[in-house]
């Protein structure tokens, strides 16, 4: 930003004068969010009955599929229209069968939203294999290592089932190479070319995707995700990342984790005019609520902060754990 160096400095130029009320304090605000800014992530875990709370995440819930349109209905009243279904089955094979199966998890659970909300809401379904795996990898294991090209056949056939079933958007989140362009020829070949892919375009190997784990019951049974899943140390691979789901046929990239990436986020958003999502991960959420339980922090102060930033960087779409609090405290103002 040029400066006008002769411009006259204190007394005579007050920042102060524009924020002496409320009033004109949000007249001159720069950025805003609002709740249509928002996806909700969902859990809905196969054979409860009942939900289930988290033991990472106070505050978020596994559903059974029979209580999955009541929480929506919910985050729907408070004017949430996007959401991302993460499924969990009650069988896990080394193949991940259940998470491409006619009358897997997600399918149903997209199929009764469909019918229940048709148009009025938007239906993102995650594209990946660790909830599925024996293993909990995002991919299919040859030995001790995960085949990228044998996982992108079934990561595929995932993106083709959930599209049959009625999701808007397919949201491939397992890191493997050439994904997005299995994804967009799979659903282009079999009619789907309306169907949005949205690509975990730039996801790190963070230790803040604990809380996830635990409440989708996803960890690895060996080693670890740092071969697929990007170094938080490479800001130019994060945007050769990003540059290539671009390339494959993404309709909307990704940054995650947001919070400590806000410097990627601003980085792509000056690079590309795609719309840009990022995701505010669990470790987010934990960390707020945990530091709220115990008076440290005013949780809806550090939401509403949290969430802006992301917003200010650039970012247009934001996941959050938080969207039902958020959109709580927007629509009180």
């Amino acid at each position: 930003m040029t400066m006008d160096k002769s411009s006259p400095g204190f007394p005579k130029v007050r920042l102060r004068r524009l924020r002496k009320n409320l009033a004109i304090r949000q007249l001159l605000q720069e950025t805003r969010i609002s709740v249509k800014d928002f996806i909700y992530p969902i859990f809905v875990k196969e054979g409860i009955s009942a939900a289930e709370e988290s033991k990472a995440m106070t505050g978020v819930r596994k559903f059974p599929l029979s209580g999955l349109i009541g929480e929506v209905q919910d985050c729907y009243d408070l004017g949430i229209r996007a959401f991302v279904i993460f499924g969990i089955p009650s069988s896990k094979d080394e193949s991940g069968s259940s998470s491409f199966s006619r009358h897997g998890i997600v399918q149903q659970s997209i199929e009764f939203l469909r019918s229940a909300f048709g148009d009025r809401i938007v239906v993102i379904s995650d594209v990946c294999l660790c909830q599925y795996t024996l293993s909990g990898h995002c991919g299919i294991l040859k030995g001790s290592r995960v085949d990228n090209d044998q996982s992108l056949n079934l990561l595929a056939k995932i993106a083709l089932s959930h599209a049959n079933s009625g999701s808007d958007m397919v949201a491939p989140s397992a890191m493997m190479d050439g994904q997005v362009m299995a994804i967009r020829e799979a659903l282009d070949n079999s009619g789907f070319t309306d169907t949005i892919i949205m690509g975990y375009s730039a996801k790190h190997a963070s230790s803040l995707y604990s809380p996830f784990r635990e409440i989708s019951d996803s960890s690895p049974s060996l080693g670890d995700r740092k071969t697929y899943q990007m170094s938080f140390l490479n800001h130019r691979e994060a945007l050769r990342e990003v540059m290539l789901d671009i390339q494959e046929g993404a309709d909307i990239i990704m940054v995650k984790p947001a919070v400590p990436y806000l410097d990627l986020i601003r980085r792509v958003r000056e690079m590309t005019n795609l719309p840009l999502c990022a995701f505010s991960v669990s470790g987010d959420y934990a960390m707020i609520k945990a530091a709220s339980t115990k008076d440290l922090i005013d949780e809806k102060q550090a939401v509403h902060e949290m969430l802006s930033s992301i917003k200010r960087a650039g970012a247009d779409i934001i996941i959050t754990y938080h969207a039902k609090l958020i959109s709580q405290v927007l629509n009180s103002e």
